[in-house]
């Protein structure tokens, strides 16, 4: 129990706080502390009146429940067992999602006549920023559980409360929300964050396994009989054995971080391939089988999918397995993660009335992905509307979104237009570049959002519109709306799910990347790129990203003579050539660096070898070479099977490169 001494030591803190600006040192839990100081500076006082924006219109709540489905779905149910546990207290189990919206309440029907009085129902906003210090702000800041006791809220009208909070995050470590129970400040119970935390995680397993359903999961545990319970390790695996997403127990049990995900094969932490664990899992389906970790400590491990087709393909059997079903966003995938998560979000809404915002970027492939999520929706059969908000000059846009009667203006089509918006009827609208549409357009916009109406311009009927719409910008839209370049309103009403596109300097897939790029270039041959090449051409910034990667590639396709399979540096533009010459290379030597002789000539490589213009250009050649190695390897953390993933050869060529044998190097 707090004592009557801590009571004034939080009163006396306080104090100091709005006299001084700053908490006293030791008097205070640290992250209490740090709360009070975000809460002050957020312009909150103690003692502040209650606003009504701080809760959400019903509009609003609707939008927001409808983008947190999947974490309200797995979480209802524990909630339900939850507040079976704790209705004795005279309490509530709270879900807030991930801005500290609260989505979900169970009560008791006396205590939740009082919380009422401090808006603890659904559509109420219980972040920090609004509420002061409390557990459902306080620890999706803090990303960890906290307990806010009594006098620890930082607004006085709190004061009555007690909460504990525990974050919910996702398979990739997304903070998806935060679940809470809440209670008066007399019931407070010692084990409460333990159980809280415990439901936590139930709700965090189950969103893992729901949302890597097409991923192979190996289930593990110290003990064969920990698998299947609450402390168990989910890993999901991608079809070449990666690590793509885990769960807290997991990252613990395997020393990961969430850098490690998409980045480290399965062998960088067991003692044993994907292929041998799913031959083991056929031979004895369902039964846990025993590993090492590397560095000697046991684990049980229970392979499980939802995908028999795809496991089928991973180890061999007599019976060819069928094909999957089509997927214009996974006929796009090409291994990075970040990517693959944002196609893993956006499939799981297409049959939803709910618009999607892509953000990225210029040329990170907005409008391709767009095309590809309209491709693999229920609207496919239908048309695919897109309009450049940035390219339709500002006197234009008006006319060819809305359309326009007959003889609405000098130049006018004489039988007058329907406009985009109306040709997107039944299928998708996708609008390029949203944010550089003009304000006064964004109302137009707003409104037939609202009312699913177009009215052309000079006149005429409203006219109903039913299509599924995505935007695009490379702004960062939230930023605009707050600094008034874009509306609010507007923001809110496209922002139904948003991913972001990794720009091309941080994919994991770039060998893959560039194949794929190279075999849509050039149908029927078969065009590569020379390793030094590609090495440095992995660690270029490419500002333009993918459209000017696939330029530099297009225009190096078009030089290769008609014997040629290989590009290299002799093959690129110059402008390009100036950008990825290293600062160590002198001017003089640069024709021999340009013509980019491979260190090990295949037959496809044209016979004549330029010699260098001296010995110092031979000298750089080779510099050149190891410069590209020693950056993949730094880049893969001295993981020298990621670093040949990252420069397109086999490991065993990158061991000859670095003149070390395999065995005292770290694979």
């Amino acid at each position: 129990m707090r004592t009557t001494s801590h009571a004034v030591a939080l009163r006396q803190a306080r104090l100091h706080l709005l006299e001084h600006g700053d908490c006293p040192p030791g008097g205070l839990d640290e992250r209490v502390a740090r709360s009070w100081r975000r809460s002050l500076a957020a312009g909150l006082l103690p003692a502040g009146c209650q606003h009504d924006s701080e809760h959400a219109s019903g509009a609003e709540l609707t939008h927001t429940l409808a983008c947190s489905h999947d974490l309200l779905a797995h979480s209802r149910p524990v909630m339900e067992h939850l507040f079976e546990q704790v209705r004795h207290t005279q309490g509530m189990v709270i879900l807030a999602d991930k801005r500290g919206t609260l989505l979900h309440t169970l009560g008791d029907a006396q205590f939740v006549s009082r919380a009422d009085r401090v808006a603890l129902s659904c559509g109420a906003n219980w972040h920090e920023q609004q509420r002061g210090t409390n557990a459902i702000g306080t620890a999706l800041v803090e990303a960890q559980g906290v307990e806010i006791h009594g006098a620890e809220h930082f607004l006085e009208r709190n004061e009555f409360l007690t909460c504990t909070a525990v974050p919910i995050l996702s398979a990739v470590g997304d903070l998806m929300g935060v679940l809470d129970i809440s209670g008066d400040q007399r019931s407070r119970h010692p084990h409460t964050l333990g159980l809280v935390g415990m439901a936590s995680r139930m709700i965090e397993n189950r969103l893992v396994i729901n949302s890597c359903q097409r991923h192979i999961r190996l289930h593990l545990h110290a003990r064969p009989e920990g698998i299947g319970s609450v402390a168990e390790g989910i890993v999901a695996l991608s079809e070449d054995g990666w690590l793509v997403g885990a769960n807290r127990a997991a990252m613990a049990l395997l020393h990961l971080r969430l850098a490690d995900l998409g980045a480290l094969p399965l062998t960088s932490r067991l003692d044993v391939s994907l292929a041998e664990l799913l031959s083991r899992h056929k031979r004895r389906p369902g039964q846990p089988t025993q590993v090492r970790q590397l560095d000697g400590t046991g684990l049980f491990v229970q392979v499980q999918h939802d995908a028999p087709a795809f496991v089928s393909a991973v180890v061999p059997t007599p019976a060819p397995a069928p094909l999957p079903a089509p997927d214009a966003l996974r006929s796009l995938d090409t291994g990075d993660a970040r990517w693959r998560n944002a196609a893993d979000k956006v499939r799981r809404v297409l049959d939803k009335p709910i618009p999607l915002l892509i953000q990225g970027e210029s040329g990170v492939g907005k409008e391709l992905f767009a095309r590809a999520s309209h491709d693999g929706g229920p609207r496919k059969n239908k048309a695919f509307v897109a309009i450049n908000c940035a390219a339709v000059p500002e006197n234009l846009i008006e006319a060819e979104l809305f359309g326009y009667a007959p003889g609405a203006f000098t130049g006018a089509r004489r039988e007058g237009s329907v406009g985009r918006l109306r040709e997107a009827h039944g299928g998708t609208l996708f609008l390029d570049e949203i944010g550089d549409m003009p304000l006064g357009l964004q109302a137009r916009l707003l409104r037939v959002l609202q009312e699913r109406q177009v009215t052309p311009l000079g006149g005429g009927q409203p006219v109903a519109v039913d299509f599924a719409l995505i935007c695009a910008s490379h702004h960062k839209l939230r930023e605009e709306a707050a600094a008034g370049r874009f509306r609010n309103d507007l923001y809110y009403r496209i922002n139904g799910l948003t991913v972001l596109l990794p720009p091309l300097r941080e994919r994991t897939d770039f060998t893959v990347l560039t194949e794929r790029l190279l075999a849509d270039l050039n149908p029927g041959r078969h065009v590569g790129v020379a390793p030094d090449l590609l090495a440095c051409l992995s660690q270029h910034s490419w500002p333009g990203n993918l459209r000017q990667y696939a330029n530099a590639l297009r225009t190096a396709s078009a030089m290769l003579g008609a014997h040629e399979t290989i590009i290299i540096w002799a093959h690129l533009p110059d402008d390009l050539l100036e950008d990825l010459q290293p600062p160590g290379v002198p001017q003089a030597p640069r024709a021999a660096w340009q013509a980019g002789l491979p260190s090990q000539p295949t037959q496809t490589w044209p016979p004549a070898t330029p010699e260098p213009a001296s010995t110092e250009a031979a000298h750089n050649l080779h510099e050149l070479s190891r410069q590209a190695i020693r950056q993949a390897v730094d880049a893969s953390c001295g993981n020298l099977s990621q670093a040949a993933r990252r420069l397109g050869i086999s490991r065993q060529t990158l061991y000859r490169k670095l003149g070390d044998p395999p065995g005292n190097l770290r694979a």
